[in-house]
This record gives C-alpha cells, sequence and structure tokens, in this order.
C-alpha cells in the first residue's frame, strides 16, 4: 500500500535563536514518517508527513521539546500580531528596568571620583532587580534547555551574569572587597566585584534581543498586508434578490453583484455589464482593464465604472488570491535564513566553556589546593567568555548599518537580510512604478493638416475630464495645464473597450481607439494611422481625436521612464551587475522603455507579458542557472519574487505588500538608491561578519590565558569590555561608506 504524505504548516513560539529552531528540527525528525524544516525567523515549521502520524503526534513533539505549536492556518495575524507585541513591549520593559538601574550601577563601579562610602551596597541593591528580573528571560530559557540537556547562547548569557553576580556577592559577604572603596587594578586579591558585567552583559543582550523582536514583527506584515486587500463582503443574487454575505461564503456559481468602487470577492466571469477593472494591487500595472460579457476577473481587483454581475469561478485557497499568498508565504519559508555564527556554534561552545570552568576549578584545587585561586579562575573564564561581544556583533552592525541607511533613504530590516547581497550579480526590476513613474502622461500631439495641438487638447480634455479613466486623466491633466480651464460637456457617453463621447459646446467629439471610429463610421487618414502604428512600435497608446466625424489628431500616451532611472542602471553597471527588465507589459512597450534607460533590448534582459505567478518562476530560474538574483519592484504581483529573490528591494511609493514581502526598502523611490542599498547592505554584512569572527578569537585567545590562572577575573572584565569596544568602533565605520558616483552629490546636499 503506497503511503500518502501530508505537508503541515505549523506555528512555533518560545524560540529566542537559530539553535531552538535547530533543536525544534531535530525532534521533530525524531518522529518515524515526519520530515521538518524549521524557520526561526518566520517561527514557523514545514512538516511533511505521513497517514500514520496525526497532527497532534507532531505538536506534541514539538511542545516535549519545550517549545508550543499550533497549526498555521488557526494562527490568524491579529494572533501573531498581538503575541509578538506583547513580547516587544515585554523586552522593552526589561530593557528600560536595566537602562535606569544599571547606568549608576556601571558609572560607581568604573569612575573612582564618583565612589564613596558603602557604594557597593548601592550598587549591589541596584544590580538585583537587573540580574533578577530583567535578565529573567535568559535564565528561564537556560533553565528550560537544561531540562532537555541541551544548550543555547542564552545558557551562556545566563551562566555569565551569574558568575558575575555570585562573585560580586561572595566577594563582599566572604571575601574582603568590601573592605576597599577603590579598585585596586594590580591586585590578585578577591577585592573586586563584577556587578557592573553582569548588568551590561545584561543591558547588550536585552537591547539585541529587542530590536530582532521588532524586526521580526516587521517581517510578519506582508501576509497581513495581503489579507487586508481582500473582500471582506461580497452581494450575491438568491432568488432574484440581492444578499449581502461575508465572502468566505461565497461559492462556485454564485452571482456576485459588483457597484463601482466595490472589490470582486472571487474569480469568476461577466455574466452582465461592462466596465473598467483597476488590477494595479493586483499585477502592478497603470492601465485598467475593460471587462465586457464573458472576460475574466481576478478577486481583489476593484471595477471603477460600470455595474457587474460576476459568476463565481473559483474560490478560497483555488483563487488567485489565495495562491500569490501562498507564493509569499512558501517564498519566505524557503529562503534560508543568515544563520549566526554564534548560534551555530553554541551547541559545542557553551559546553565547551562551561567544562573548561569545571575543569580550571578541579585542576587548580586539586593540585595547587588554593581554593579562591581555583574558584577565582574558573570565574575569570566564565567572564572572559560572556558573550558581550558576540551579542554586540550583529545589533550594533545592524543598528549603524541602518541609522547610515536612514540617511540616505533606505530600510534594511534585518542582519538576516544581508546574506544575499553578497553574491548578486543580477538585478531583475518590475517595469511599472519601479522604473516608470506608474502614472499615464501625454507626451506628444500629432495634429492633421489644419488643425493645431491646442484646438485638440481643448476638445478632447473637456470631453475625457468627465471620465475616469488613467489615459483620458492625463489628456485632461494636460489639456487643464496646456490650456486653462476646461470646457462643460453634454450627452458624455463611457464606452468601455472603446473610448468616449459626447458634445463640447454642441460639436460631437469622440475620444477613443480605431474599434469607436469604426462603430462611429468614421474614417481614419492615413498620416493619423501611420501616428497610431508608431507610437505602438515606441511602447505607447494612441487616442484618436474626431470632431464632428473627422479624425483631428492622435494623442501620444505612455508611463514615462523615472528621470533618475538610466543613472540607476548605469551606477549599477559600474558595479558589474546585470539589469533585466520584468513585467506584465506588452514586449514593444517593455523594449521602448528598456531603451530608453539602457538595458539590453533583447530576450535576455526583457521579459515581458509574464503573469504574477510567472514573476516568481522567472526569478526561480536565473536562481536554478546560478545567478544570484536581487529584485526590484512596487505592486503586490511582485511581492512573491521580492521574497523569492536573493535579496528583495521594494520602492517607498508602491503597495504595503511588496514594501513587507522585501528586504530592502528604498523609501523615496528613488532607483540611484539601489546600487547604494547593495553597496551598504554588502558593508554591514562584512562588519558583522568581521565582528563576530574577532568575538571567538578573543575567547580563544583569552581562555586558556584566564584557565592558567593569569587573569584576574577584574581583567578578564576588562577585556570582555575591549572586545565590546572593538565590536562597537568597527561598526561605527558604517558611517562612512563609499556611496555610488551618481548618488553622492544627492546624498551630500540633504
Amino acid at each position: 500500500m503506497t503511503t500518502q504524505l501530508e505537508q503541515i504548516d505549523l506555528s512555533v513560539s518560545g524560540m529566542t535563536c537559530g539553535a531552538c529552531a535547530t533543536k525544534v528540527e531535530k525532534t521533530l525528525n525524531q518522529l518515524a514518517g515526519v520530515r521538518a524544516t524549521v524557520n526561526f525567523a518566520t517561527e514557523s515549521a514545514r512538516v511533511t508527513i505521513s497517514d500514520d502520524v496525526s497532527t497532534q503526534q507532531v505538536i506534541a513533539q514539538v511542545e516535549k521539546a519545550g517549545y508550543g505549536a499550533r497549526l498555521l492556518e488557526e494562527t490568524t495575524p491579529d494572533m501573531l500580531d498581538k503575541e509578538t507585541m506583547e513580547r516587544v513591549a515585554m523586552l522593552r520593559a526589561r530593557l528600560m528596568v536595566s537602562l535606569i538601574a544599571g547606568l549608576p550601577v556601571v558609572a560607581l563601579s568604573m569612575i573612582p571620583a564618583v565612589q564613596f562610602d558603602g557604594w557597593k551596597w548601592w550598587a549591589l541593591v541596584l544590580s538585583l532587580p537587573v540580574v533578577l528580573w530583567s535578565a529573567a528571560p535568559f535564565h528561564r530559557a537556560a533553565a528550560m534547555n537544561a531540562r532537555h540537556r541541551a544548550t543555547t547562547m542564552d545558557t551562556l548569557i545566563s551562566l555569565g551574569i551569574i558568575a558575575a553576580m555570585g562573585w560580586s556577592v561572595w566577594a563582599m559577604v566572604w571575601g574582603n572587597a568590601a573592605d576597599h572603596q577603590a579598585m585596586d587594578m594590580a591586585s590578585m586579591d578577591v577585592d573586586h566585584i563584577y556587578m557592573e558585567v553582569a548588568v551590561a552583559v545584561t543591558v547588550f543582550l536585552l537591547a539585541g534581543r529587542y530590536f530582532e523582536a521588532r524586526a521580526k514583527r516587521r517581517a510578519g506584515d506582508a501576509l497581513r498586508s495581503l489579507l487586508a486587500l481582500g473582500a471582506r463582503s461580497a452581494t450575491v443574487l438568491r432568488n432574484g434578490e440581492e444578499v449581502v454575505i461575508p465572502a468566505a461564503e461565497v461559492q462556485v456559481g454564485d452571482l456576485l453583484v459588483v457597484r463601482p468602487g466595490e472589490i470582486i470577492a472571487a474569480d469568476g466571469v461577466v455574466r452582465d455589464g461592462a466596465s473598467s477593472v483597476d488590477v494595479s494591487m493586483l499585477t502592478g500595472e497603470s492601465v485598467p482593464v475593460d471587462v465586457t460579457v464573458g472576460a475574466n476577473v481576478t478577486g481583489t481587483t476593484v471595477n471603477i465604472t460600470g455595474r457587474l454581475v460576476v459568476q463565481a469561478s473559483r474560490i478560497g485557497a483555488d483563487s488567485t488570491f489565495a495562491q500569490m499568498t501562498r507564493l509569499v508565504r512558501d517564498a519566505q519559508a524557503t529562503k534560508a535564513p543568515v544563520q549566526k555564527l554564534a548560534d551555530r556554534v553554541s551547541s559545542v561552545f557553551v559546553p565547551t566553556v562551561i567544562a573548561i570552568s569545571i575543569g580550571t576549578f578541579g585542576a587548580w584545587w586539586f593540585f595547587g589546593g588554593d581554593l579562591p585561586q581555583a574558584f577565582t579562575a574558573a570565574v575569570a573564564v566564565l567572564i572572559i567568555a560572556c558573550p558581550c561581544a558576540l551579542g554586540l556583533a550583529t545589533p550594533t552592525a545592524l543598528m549603524v548599518g541602518s541609522g547610515r541607511a536612514a540617511q540616505m533613504g533606505i530600510v534594511i530590516k534585518g542582519a538576516d537580510v544581508l546574506q544575499g547581497t553578497r553574491r548578486v550579480d543580477t538585478v531583475v526590476f518590475d517595469k511599472t512604478g519601479t522604473v516608470t513613474t506608474g502614472q499615464m502622461q501625454l507626451v506628444d500631439v500629432v495634429s492633421a493638416e489644419g488643425t493645431s495641438r491646442s484646438e485638440i487638447l481643448t476638445t478632447a480634455g473637456a470631453l475625457e475630464h468627465a471620465s475616469e479613466h488613467p489615459v483620458a486623466k492625463a489628456i485632461a491633466s494636460a489639456a487643464r495645464a496646456e490650456t486653462g480651464v476646461l470646457r462643460a460637456v453634454e450627452n458624455f457617453e463611457n464606452l468601455p473597450g472603446m473610448g468616449t463621447a459626447g458634445l463640447v459646446d454642441g460639436v460631437s467629439v469622440l475620444v477613443g481607439n480605431e474599434t469607436l471610429m469604426r462603430r462611429k463610421l468614421v474614417l481614419i487618414p492615413a498620416a493619423m494611422n501611420d501616428a497610431l502604428v508608431t507610437a505602438r512600435d515606441n511602447g505607447n497608446i494612441g487616442v484618436l481625436v474626431a470632431v464632428n466625424g473627422a479624425v483631428m489628431g492622435v494623442c501620444v500616451v505612455a508611463d514615462r521612464p523615472k528621470a533618475n532611472s538610466a543613472a540607476a542602471i548605469a551606477s549599477l553597471r559600474e558595479l558589474g551587475l546585470r539589469p533585466i527588465l520584468l513585467t506584465g507589459d506588452s514586449r514593444a512597450t517593455a523594449l521602448a522603455v528598456a531603451k530608453q534607460v539602457g538595458i539590453e533590448a533583447d530576450e535576455q534582459h526583457v521579459i515581458a507579458g509574464v503573469l504574477p505567478e510567472e514573476k516568481v518562476r522567472v526569478v526561480a530560474d536565473l536562481q536554478e542557472r546560478g545567478y544570484a538574483v536581487a529584485m526590484v519592484g512596487d505592486g503586490v504581483n511582485d511581492a512573491a519574487a521580492l521574497a523569492q529573490a536573493n535579496v528583495g528591494i521594494a520602492m517607498g511609493t508602491g503597495t504595503d505588500v511588496a514594501m513587507n514581502a522585501s528586504d530592502l526598502t528604498i523609501v523615496s523611490g528613488d532607483l540611484r538608491l539601489v546600487p547604494d542599498a547593495i553597496l551598504l547592505s554588502r558593508a554591514t554584512l562584512r562588519t558583522i561578519s568581521t565582528n563576530v569572527f574577532w568575538a571567538f578569537v578573543y575567547n580563544a585567545a583569552a581562555i586558556p590565558i584566564a584557565a592558567l590562572g593569569l587573569l584576574n577575573p577584574m581583567w578578564a572584565g576588562l577585556a570582555m569590555a575591549f572586545s565590546s569596544v572593538f565590536v562597537v568602533t568597527n561598526s561605527l565605520r558604517l558611517r562612512t561608506t563609499k556611496l555610488t558616483p551618481h548618488t553622492a552629490f544627492v546624498h551630500a546636499t540633504r
């Protein structure tokens, strides 16, 4: 009998680092018939189970490892947002307490000039809430891991804090620390306290967790933004009457009544009516689609002009909207996040440090018989190995890099998004709203003999002012700018798929395509027909203008490239990156735009006529061929491709879904910032790698010295502080990151 496999998605709670995700994954894969991958960044698990394994068994296995789990489909975006907000608020409160209580401790411990009689007891009182309450999340996680015979970075953090505080209390109560008011930097006696070490570790690590939690909350916004686009209710025809029902209750075959301004609740076929449908939220393209009886329409698109009756054909999980939601979720789930080196080696590093500390204590006591020296050396090992520098390595570089990026108008979501920038060699651009303005503009007016540009605009602008179509708006806007106040229109008629008709000052006016002219029996002169062909060859839209049955001219409308697009493409080429244009528009339009911005107009560099789901396949195909891809886009249709790419870059002038599914956001929409974003991301990643490397080198060199009894815990604390200073100083170098030549002047003048 063939075993049936089922795939389930779980929401996993309680993970604090990549090592936690690894532990959950190993625990799940211990079950027979289960294959699982766990994503720490999205706090989710994708599990494939055989038919003899139940969902409850899988959830119980996760709980056995000490974490929480539930089906992802039962986890609403609001639930996830509430849980994340609660965690962020908890970390913020603990961080504030540790800062308020901890700063005086550090000042009293490190600055002899402010020390007074009994200051150490005051430092002890101030340290207790930091060590016992603010650091409680680390202690709880370490205890939970200990119960399950596992170690993570929380284990070493907790041990470091406890060791520093325990040593201080022991020195004050049983040692001679209480008899000294100032630090004796050369003494090897037990006369120094290390409460500032415990406090500093807590503050730094809480700050890192706090910023990480905030970044993870933003990462979850992509799916919430997608879900927000869907219709909440639908009007259906039941027994000839209109009934409003929740959109989730729509059934295949239902007749949906969609009025102007309403969202179409399901994929379907138009059975009655004609209208223009705004598909920009789904496809990213600026020009609405004219639909009549028999045309297919997609759920979540917006009806603009006329009343439609749509028969639902695909609903729920089968709809285009639901499939796009899954594409974003799947792309995010399969993209491997950066695994911080500290977490990757913690399963070896943490127990090794503990073993060295215990071994040091035993060796000194057994061979030397000196209990104070044994304790001093053992504590020095723990303190010198305390992961303060490791905890600072990523957050400080990310904060400095993010601050530098913010000055440039670039938003970097977090450290985990930077890995892909190292290898990026190909940059794929969406067209509409990214390379182009996303707004239709009048670019030319071709006049018939004996007719002026002003006459055409005055007449066409007056008629088009009454229409909501983007092409009509472009003509009306240009007419108003050039001729002033537009004339009144009578007997206005909107003809979906063809154009508009009406009377302007009592004169019959038609503005539209050839179909409209043929229907109204208007002949198109050869010169005007040539103007239409030229416009289309250049990727533009040609609109005929006829007065009293005679064609007066052609208005040429286009979505023009942004003023800085060509400069951005040139900068990318200087960096050795290959630009590709990817769009749902026609090939003629795409080729015309590519030529204007400096992209090779061939099949390898211009990919046109693609549907939203095909954009993901194009990016994935490039990756399979060995390219490291950065995707730049702004529409909902780009969201899944942005998530699939090695680096997703969204325009801040686009949709929320695109921005939330991306790794980087260009707030201003200035394409010249794309090469800067790549450069800064690479620099930030290099800084993080350098910080982590030297933090471990510092431990590798200092731990043996401490174990040999050559390092007093006080000197260990100072060495640890020095490593932190190095990490911070190295991170601050990001403030001087070199910009690309095309954007250096722009940023210098901001």
